[in-house]
Parts: C-alpha cells; structure tokens; sequence
C-alpha cells in the first residue's frame, strides 16, 4: 500500500514539473507597454522584447522553477542587474537589484 501511495505521488511529481516551467514561458507586456518574448533557451529561460525601441534585443535571462533567478538588462543603457520574477496566475513581478540593495519591481502581464 505504502509503496504504491509513493510511486503515484512520484509521478505526480515528474507529472507537474513541466507545467511549472511553462507558467513563465511565453507573451508578457512589460510595465513600459512593450512585449517580451519569454522562452527557453538551454537550460534556462532568455527574454526578450518583441516590440518597441529595442525589439529583438535579449534584456534578460532566468533559471529554476519559481521564484526564477538571473539576470536583467535594461535596454537604455545595457546595464544588468541580478533579477528575480515570480510568477502568479497571469501576472509575473520582475525585480533587478544592484547590489542587492538598489531593486526596482515591475509588474507584467501574460499575454
């Protein structure tokens, strides 16, 4: 009983994993009214805006599944920063700090 209750519980596991992945995947409209392109690239996730002044421009990169880590660049100045974006529901806070004491959050929205 034990061991069935676990092996179920396993692929359940192995089961969810990807649909983690995939809440970050995809269209966001940036808190500026662009969209970026948020997609995987090796074994991370690259983004990048698909419209404005500086589309095509890659402006960050993000590992894990949730909170996601990496970085962020902004596009003015091509400065990076270390990022952070969690994602809920249909809304994603993307955070840069320099520093880790200078951050600035933004809100976007899933396409």
């Amino acid at each position: 009983m034990k061991k069935t209750f676990f092996a179920a519980l396993a692929a359940t596991a192995l089961m969810a994993t990807p649909a983690i992945a995939a809440d970050i995947e995809g269209n966001w409209r940036t808190a500026s009214g662009e969209t970026a392109r948020i997609s995987k690239c090796g074994g991370s996730f690259c983004i990048k805006l698909t419209t404005g002044k500086y589309k095509g421009k890659q402006i960050g990169k993000v590992s894990g599944t949730g909170p996601y880590t990496g970085t962020v660049t902004d596009p003015a100045d091509d400065k990076t920063y270390s990022g952070k974006a969690t994602v809920s529901g249909s809304s994603m806070k993307m955070r840069g700090c320099a520093l880790k004491v200078f951050c600035k959050t933004q809100t976007w929205k899933k396409l």
